[in-house]
């Protein structure tokens, strides 16, 4: 062998005897031990196997819950939405749609906006419309109650608040849908 080749072959085995020192030395120096107990535990709901969310537990009726509802505090949680909506007679398309008169209206169904593939599969073609019950859940959770929705909210979970803006919302029309009688019995749930 010449010399050369013996300095490579000498170079080579002492840069890998160095990195071997280095790495058995930064491990006894730097070496953690995996604590016995986490320190917090990350719990997430998984769906069940198919794809199917597991159903919700049964909620207060929508009716039972605007029989109560203020719409002059529902305008304040409306805040909430308007960096998305509006909600003015003839009013702009934001990132989501103008809420003028949305209480009865077919769903996906505003002029000028583009709807998700899943918010038209779940219209029907217009024929499913945004009922007082369909409003309550699908602002109690958008991506759980539309798979596939293109609504970033997370969702309205206490009863009062989403019940003082469905009642607000009911308000911005020309004619305001009636409010559903508390005392009927609820709708049998429908099949998606």
């Amino acid at each position: 062998m010449n010399s050369y080749t013996n300095m490579a072959a000498g170079a080579l085995l002492a840069t890998v005897f160095v990195m071997m020192s280095v790495s058995i030395a930064s491990e006894g120096i730097f070496h953690s031990e995996v604590p016995e107990k986490p320190g917090f535990a990350i719990v997430a709901e998984e769906e069940p196997a198919g794809g199917e969310a597991a159903p919700a537990a049964e909620a207060v009726p929508v009716a039972q819950l605007l029989a109560n509802a203020d719409a002059a505090a529902g305008a304040n949680v409306f805040k909430k939405c308007q960096s998305c909506h509006s909600i003015e007679k003839g009013g702009p398309n934001k990132v989501g749609p103008d809420l003028w008169s949305v209480v009865d209206r077919p769903v996906a169904s505003h002029e000028g906006f583009a709807y998700s593939a899943a918010m038209k599969d779940f219209s029907k073609g217009g024929e499913e419309k945004w009922t007082f019950d369909h409003l309550n859940k699908f602002l109690t959770a958008p991506k759980a109650y539309i798979k596939g929705t293109a609504m970033g909210f997370a969702g309205l979970k206490n009863d009062t608040e989403r019940a003082n803006l469905i009642a607000y919302l009911r308000e911005q029309a020309d004619s305001p849908v009636p409010l559903p009688d508390p005392n009927a019995e609820a709708p049998a749930p429908a099949t998606n």
